[in-house]
């Protein structure tokens, strides 16, 4: 009812984790919303069958529990979003249009806990140990490395478009060079990459 009333047509709704696959086999939505704790198979082996049948599919993952275990292993599985049930109706539509463009979408809280995570895997690396470069890294441009960083902050396609002076439309070019030459499913991985190698380190943003 919420989707629907903002314009967003609902082709399928699944009881439990099993019908939800059968339903992506056979409908093929452009995005699901998964809960992670459904009966008979979860919300996160859910997403890692539908993923593995239909890449091109974006997961959105719903909870009520905001919890590390819960929104890494929903990034592992792929999820390109993962919201608390809290959220408002506009913002749950409107995380659904985002990922449906490509995008990937964490609730603030969550972005926070990736930054603190990051930053308790690097002191257990060692505290001040340089992160291994991604392979790939030096084949971004300046400018590239710069919009990757900012993506690492937490920056949207608007906010980078302002913070740097440049259309929407530049941006989303920059973004998908991004993706094409490290290989990267989305901003999820984005952000997670910048920290892993350390392009951004935690902390407040200068």
């Amino acid at each position: 009812m919420i989707l629907t009333a903002r314009g967003i047509d609902v082709v399928g709704v699944a009881a439990d984790g099993v019908e939800a696959v059968s339903q992506v086999r056979s409908l093929r939505p452009d995005v699901v919303l998964l809960d992670i704790r459904m009966p008979r198979l979860d919300g996160l082996e859910a997403a890692r069958q539908i993923l593995a049948e239909a890449p091109e599919c974006r997961v959105i993952m719903l909870t009520t529990f905001d919890l590390d275990q819960y929104v890494y292993a929903a990034l592992a599985a792929g999820a390109s979003g993962f919201l608390l049930k809290d959220v408002t109706p506009e913002y749950l539509a409107n995380a659904v249009r985002l990922v449906n463009t490509g995008d990937a979408l964490l609730a603030p809280s969550i972005t926070r806990r990736l930054v603190e995570r990051c930053a308790a895997a690097s002191a257990a690396r060692g505290g001040g140990a340089t992160p291994a470069p991604h392979p790939d890294l030096d084949a971004l441009t300046p400018r590239e490395r710069e919009v990757l960083t900012l993506m690492g902050h937490g920056l949207s396609n608007a906010e980078l478009a302002r913070e740097l002076t440049l259309s929407e439309a530049t941006v989303k070019t920059h973004v998908a060079r991004i993706f094409a030459k490290l290989a990267l499913r989305d901003r999820a991985q984005a952000v997670v990459l910048a920290y892993e190698t350390g392009l951004v380190t935690p902390g407040p943003q200068a």
